[in-house]
């Protein structure tokens, strides 16, 4: 990141601010585009940022069937502090479960909400809806931060090497990321908001159960999940554009 590409970050002060100075108890929710496999763990690569220290280090969530293929993948991963997560398993999946304990512990989770590699500069996909069911089961509501970058679909190309990735990531490119603010949400009233939403038989139910205390069912968790995804997406699309329009200039 910092002596074989060119990286410039914008707004770092809001990433080491939450990193190393948010409440004690308080997680942080971090999410980002995916631009490539090796997004994570490089984007913390830049110069300034406290990679040396185990403690402030993000946990993140990973596709299983990429890297949780053998034990040895397996080990190196879970070192690595990736939560394997099991595509088509649904939101409510154990593995999800193992990603609500990281916030529960107040520590940093990273999440590609996108749920893929895309590598066109279109605007962000729709949402997968696991991070917005985190944000609204976890005992603490997280610190949720986003961020763009662009540039690591250069250094990890999909399709440059006999039609496939390069065996190690290429040199002299250049990178930039940009942070956002925090997305507030006032969770108290979106979930007021969501009970009142009457039941939609039109959707094939996939039996979630009921969010305690409030007693949200699932067409209510459909609605609110929505709905907090949409912000989300909104956010992380006008950090797309500002950083677009940076590099233009």
């Amino acid at each position: 990141m910092t002596l074989l590409n060119t990286t410039t970050v914008h707004n770092a002060d809001a990433l080491h601010r939450v990193v190393k100075s948010r409440p004690p108890g308080t997680p942080l929710l971090t999410v980002s585009n995916h631009m490539s496999t090796i997004d994570d763990p490089f984007m913390w690569g830049f110069k300034g940022f406290p990679i040396t220290d185990a403690k402030l280090a993000r946990w993140v969530l990973t596709a299983e069937d990429i890297c949780f293929r053998n034990a040895f993948m397996s080990y190196m991963f879970r070192v690595g502090k990736c939560v394997p997560i099991t595509r088509g398993a649904g939101i409510y999946q154990e593995h999800m479960n193992e990603a609500l304990e990281v916030l529960s512990t107040g520590s940093w989770l990273h999440s590609f909400p996108e749920g893929k590699v895309a590598q066109d500069h279109q605007p962000i996909r729709r949402l997968k809806w696991g991070t917005a069911s985190l944000i609204v089961r976890a005992p603490v509501t997280p610190i949720v931060l986003p961020i763009i970058h662009t540039g690591f679909e250069k250094v990890m190309p999909e399709k440059s090497f006999f039609g496939r990735r390069p065996p190690l990531p290429l040199c002299g490119k250049e990178i930039q990321i940009i942070v956002g603010e925090p997305v507030e949400f006032d969770l108290t009233s979106l979930k007021q908001e969501a009970a009142t939403i009457p039941q939609d038989t039109s959707f094939e139910r996939k039996g979630w159960p009921t969010i305690t205390p409030e007693g949200l069912d699932e067409a209510a968790q459909r609605w609110l999940y929505q709905k907090m995804s949409d912000k989300i997406r909104s956010v992380m699309e006008g950090l797309r554009k500002t950083l677009l329009n940076q590099k233009q200039h």
